[in-house]
């Protein structure tokens, strides 16, 4: 199997699994009353794992990454390749805005501050390397030294 749909797989799987988690309230820590910042969504809004903020639409966010990770494995090296390079855009860009005052709850829906901002930057690092990596024995119409196309 392609390295870059082996990740797709990994990380739906892993997306998925973190959704489910952030409803089980074992997993669960309840925020401090001063982390209300901004939220307006505090339906199961807490600490998964006493260490990453969520609430109810950023489980609802994990679990359609998971089905999508799953779905991109399922369609092949193109859709796995498309997966990697689109959670590594959108998740590069939740990493920087994490890191604003006013913008780490996406307009008051989603928490992302705290260890969401690092964790949200190393999954955006790791899909890239999967996103833009080159596929080992993707077949080629061009010839490696000259560019021109190569015979049938």
């Amino acid at each position: 199997m392609y390295p870059v749909r082996t990740f797709a797989l990994v990380m739906g799987v892993v997306f998925l699994l973190v959704g489910v988690m952030g409803f089980v309230p074992a997993f669960v820590t309840h925020p401090p009353a001063s982390d209300m910042h901004g939220l307006t969504v505090h339906a199961n809004h807490g600490y998964l794992l006493g260490l990453f903020p969520v609430n109810l639409l950023h489980n609802l966010v994990h679990i359609l990454f998971g089905i999508w990770g799953i779905a991109a494995w399922n369609t092949g090296v193109n859709g796995s390749r498309l997966f990697a390079r689109s959670v590594t855009v959108i998740y590069a860009f939740l990493a920087v805005i994490g890191l604003f005052p006013h913008l780490d709850t996406v307009f008051g829906l989603i928490p992302i501050h705290g260890n969401d901002t690092w964790l949200h930057g190393l999954i955006a690092c790791v899909s890239a390397f999967f996103g833009w990596a080159p596929v080992a024995n993707e077949a080629t119409t061009e010839h490696q030294h000259t560019g021109t196309p190569m015979p049938r």
